[in-house]
């Protein structure tokens, strides 16, 4: 298996999150249980397929040779060790976001048609999803992703809620349109029935550049795919799954 390009980690990578939770379940007392059928690093080969393939757990089964329970609980054990291990490399966005000029972005994690999921039903993009707001350097390097909100929520809304417009109000910060409102630097709005003058066109077009490192920060985070072609768990999980992927980045990125 080419482990970079399907778990999104390298080989040393992985080996390293296997050591670290080997020193875990080796500081736990040993019980007797269902004898194992998969080694570690194959528990967590199969968790990282999961989050970054998003494929079916039928389907991850076919691929091991195992069944899909027992996926299911290799995925059930894993998640919180992988969260545990990875605790420590992601920033505090207060720290991080110190002294930089950060870009930041809005985007949604679909979750498919739900019921009772009005409250998370984005009009702007036609599905019901959690928002999540991202920040990144001017370079696109990941500096952060906040708590989950309602799909609903706008992202001027949104940035308020998770507490990141206190955070970023004492730096600089670049944002589109949607964040009119905010400290942030934005692209100027075109008047109705007007034109921009030159000036404002080519200061807007100067901070749309800029602004493109941010959409491919969240590309590169979608690459996880549990994050961007439908979450199928249960929804109270989700702000947790994505701490954990938000986690698993950062270590990817070498933080």
């Amino acid at each position: 298996m080419r482990y970079q390009s399907t778990t999104g980690l390298d080989s040393d990578q992985i080996d390293e999150l296997v050591g670290r939770i080997e020193e875990i379940e080796c500081g736990r007392k040993s019980g007797h249980g269902r004898p194992v059928v998969v080694d570690l690093y194959g528990q967590v080969v199969i968790a990282l397929v999961l989050l970054r393939q998003n494929l079916n757990q039928m389907a991850v089964a076919d691929l091991f040779g195992i069944s899909q329970p027992t996926v299911s609980r290799i995925y059930r054990t894993i998640l919180p060790l992988l969260e545990q291990v990875t605790c420590l490399h992601a920033p505090d966005f207060a720290e991080a976001v110190q002294t930089r000029v950060v870009l930041v972005d809005g985007t949604d994690v679909p979750t498919g048609n739900r019921r009772d999921g009005r409250e998370n039903y984005s009009g702007k993009r036609h599905r019901q999803g959690l928002n999540i707001q991202v920040g990144a350097t001017l370079e696109g390097t990941l500096l952060g992703v906040s708590d989950p909100v309602p799909g609903c929520r706008h992202d001027r809304r949104a940035i308020t809620e998770t507490g990141w417009e206190d955070i970023l109000g004492n730096w600089h910060w670049i944002a589109d349109p949607g964040y009119i409102g905010t400290t942030a630097i934005t692209p100027e709005r075109k008047p109705k029935n007007g034109e921009f003058d030159p000036k404002t066109k080519d200061n807007n077009k100067l901070i749309s550049g800029i602004r493109s490192a941010a959409e491919r920060c969240i590309a590169h985070l979608k690459n996880w795919k549990i994050l961007a072609t439908g979450y199928r768990g249960r929804l109270a999980e989700l702000p947790n799954v994505i701490r954990i992927v938000t986690r698993i980045e950062f270590y990817r990125l070498g933080w």
